[in-house]
């Protein structure tokens, strides 16, 4: 009789949602450590989207201090946000199939994955958490209990763009709650917000500025790589080494990585990807 440690049914049984649903490139992994830091990050998005406009636009719009235009903004940048989070977590980011049909003319730039035994294109890493090859592998987020490869990386991006976005916004507006706007003058003491909203605002600053700090370098390093066209398990294996990678021009990379040269579709998160065609004599070995 065969004993199985919880890991590797995990493993197994995402492999098995995932093939069941990549005619809709939908990918699923069964991790309980990424459901609890996603399931945080979606009650920070919750405990901002709910009480900020509760306490501070919606009582401000009412009594004319602020337009609407800006409850709009608010809503807008949340509902990309939370677009690009969903997105980003159940896209699959890249996986390569059990028996991948290589081109002829490209099978110099394929090589043997030690972990799998698969072949798998250059610049492809596997992942030892999700248990298999992902193409151009930036790293796996726990986050979004996901990888972060080709075919999710722009939505990664979205994500730390928005997300980075509508904290300044809801910190600007707490500041503002308490040092510029007007003091309001219809408040209803029975609800349990208007009661707590000290420690309410005090806990959502805490959380706001937290998120800021790490969201901030994580989008600086992102873009970095990018523009370097380094993927981060490139830059810890190269650490002491020099990319002999040609460079290209920051826009060319950034277009690869979105799948359109149109920079506006950049900040798109409904849209699909369609994946540009590459010179392969980029390719570095990872």
């Amino acid at each position: 009789m065969r004993i199985y440690s919880t890991q590797a049914v995990f493993l197994w049984a995402g492999r098995q949602l995932q093939d069941c649903r990549m005619g809709l490139r939908i990918h699923f992994v069964v991790d309980p450590h990424g459901w609890c830091c996603m399931g945080l990050i979606v009650f920070v998005w919750l405990y901002n989207i709910v009480l900020i406009p509760k306490i501070v636009l919606f009582p401000h719009y009412e009594e004319g201090h602020i337009p609407g235009i800006l409850i709009i903004i608010f809503y807008g940048i949340s509902i990309f946000c939370l677009v690009a989070l969903v997105r980003a977590s159940l896209t699959d980011p890249g996986r390569l199939p059990e028996n991948p049909k290589i081109p002829h003319a490209e099978r110099e730039l394929w090589e043997l994955c030690n972990k799998c035994n698969l072949m798998r294109p250059k610049r492809s890493h596997h992942c030892s958490r999700c248990g298999h090859c992902v193409r151009r592998m930036d790293h796996h987020c726990p986050w979004i209990n996901n990888c972060v490869g080709e075919d999710n990386h722009w939505l990664f991006l979205q994500l730390c763009f928005y997300t980075e976005l509508l904290t300044c916004y809801a910190l600007m507006f707490s500041f503002c709650h308490y040092y510029y706007f007007l003091p309001l003058k219809k408040r209803n003491l029975d609800l349990f917000v208007v009661r707590h909203e000290l420690a309410i605002m005090r806990l959502a600053a805490f959380m706001g500025i937290t998120m800021l700090v790490g969201i901030t370098g994580l989008f600086y390093t992102q873009l970095i790589g990018i523009i370097t066209d380094t993927t981060s398990i490139e830059k810890m294996s190269n650490c002491c080494e020099e990319i002999s990678r040609p460079r290209k021009p920051w826009q060319q990379t950034f277009s690869e990585v979105f799948g359109t040269r149109w920079k506006i579709l950049w900040f798109i998160p409904f849209r699909q990807r369609q994946p540009l065609r590459v010179p392969y004599h980029f390719a570095n070995h990872v």
